[in-house]
């Protein structure tokens, strides 16, 4: 909404950067904040109609606002969505993007591997309105259309996967959404909308928590769906009404993080994948994913749908949960965060942080053991990443 957008025809990291808010009689450079909870009208017939949805204005920050749109139509240009809404938060926009979607009865197909609180919602939650879920082995991906029955509505998915980096085929799953008229929602946070874009590949609707890489510096949480605007447009009002909405100075400060998106992300991935082969070799690694290592074993997918193999890494350490936390208290650099995408690199125990009140039976048949660590690559200098995980390794042996 009035946001200036005629940059057609250039690269994406020219109208991330050239995309912003119509300047005001100021005629500021930057795109100044828009700390206003509401917006006035010249007159009572054009107030009426922009309520009336008629005419498009903004009226009040809990629908729209000019910080808010203007982090939205980036995200969209990157996604090459039709439309979007930006949320408080990563799991506002898990959950906005599906409760306005289904009913009582609707059944959701999700792969197995996915953010801890995304299947608290999909196990705890939805079941008490009527809504059930179906999960498939992410190694059994032919298997997901045995799982579709008449009341599917939903079929979602993670890719690369939360904690344990895996890959699905998201053309595949766009084929099967598509033959069986179901809504593919797809949770792009750990690609970014650099990365990867689902709805080239078959997507409707794409999830992201804005909280992680699109801010990159750990500073606000915010998240943000976009698609297909028949859908958006009842997560839009779904989500006005329930007043999830993003604030104004987070999406200021994510809209200016996607001027640096790209170059941050390169240099993310180019360190992951240093750091990544380092610990391939390492004798204390009892295994390790990343996208973009041949020994992944969904490298070539990974290769196709993904520009770059991201900034997370997945490895676990041999002596199991001991030697796991022994590895964690050793270091020195790096940070012990359940965050991630941050310009410092983070290190986590999902079994004991993330995905905690998942069950035991549960983690382990998603690969989540106690010696899974989740290794958030940062913009430091590689060396120094490597040195600090090789003194913690040597003490892990303790």
């Amino acid at each position: 909404m009035s946001t200036e957008n005629n940059k057609e025809g250039y690269c994406i990291e020219t109208q991330a950067i050239r995309t912003q808010t119509e300047r005001s009689q100021f005629n500021e450079h930057s795109t100044p904040l828009y700390l206003t909870s509401s917006f006035v009208f010249d007159d009572a017939e054009t107030m009426r109609a922009v309520f009336a949805e008629e005419v498009e204005q903004h009226s009040y920050t809990r629908y729209t606002n000019p910080n808010t749109s203007e982090f939205v139509d980036k995200v969209c240009l990157f996604e090459k969505a039709e439309a979007g809404y930006a949320f408080a938060t990563g799991m506002a926009a898990v959950y906005c993007s599906l409760f306005p979607l289904l009913k009582a009865g609707d059944h959701i197909v999700s792969c197995s591997n996915i953010f801890g609180s995304t299947r608290g919602l999909f196990s705890n939650t939805f079941p008490e309105w009527g809504v059930n879920t179906s999960y498939f082995d992410i190694n059994q991906i032919n298997e997901v259309e045995k799982l579709i029955q008449p009341n599917t509505k939903i079929l979602f998915a993670e890719s690369p996967t939360n904690p344990s980096v895996d890959i699905l085929d998201l053309v595949y799953l766009g084929a099967i959404a598509k033959k069986h008229n179901l809504i593919f929602i797809v949770d792009n946070t750990f690609a970014t909308p650099y990365l990867q874009n689902p709805i080239e590949l078959g997507a409707h609707i794409v999830v992201h928590s804005a909280t992680k890489l699109i801010d990159g510096q750990g500073r606000v949480c915010g998240g943000i769906t976009v698609g297909y605007k028949e859908y958006i447009e009842k997560i839009y009002l779904f989500a006005r009404t329930i007043g999830t909405s993003l604030s104004p100075f987070n999406a200021w400060v994510l809209s200016k993080s996607l001027e640096t998106l790209i170059v941050r992300v390169d240099k993310h991935c180019e360190n992951a994948l240093e750091v990544a082969q380092y610990l391939e070799n390492h004798p204390e690694v009892e295994f390790i994913k990343y996208p973009f290592l041949p020994s992944h074993p969904q490298y070539e997918i990974a290769k196709q749908q993904m520009k770059q193999g991201g900034n997370i890494i997945a490895f676990g350490i041999k002596g199991g949960i001991d030697a796991g936390r022994n590895f964690l208290n050793a270091l020195t650099l790096c940070s012990k965060s359940a965050n991630l995408g941050d310009s410092r690199t983070i290190v986590t125990h999902p079994a004991s942080t993330t995905h905690s009140k998942v069950p035991q039976e549960e983690k382990l048949a998603t690969g989540i053991t106690d010696n899974l660590i989740r290794l958030s690559v940062g913009l430091e200098n590689p060396k120094d990443i490597i040195r600090d995980l090789e003194q913690a390794l040597q003490q892990s042996e303790q």
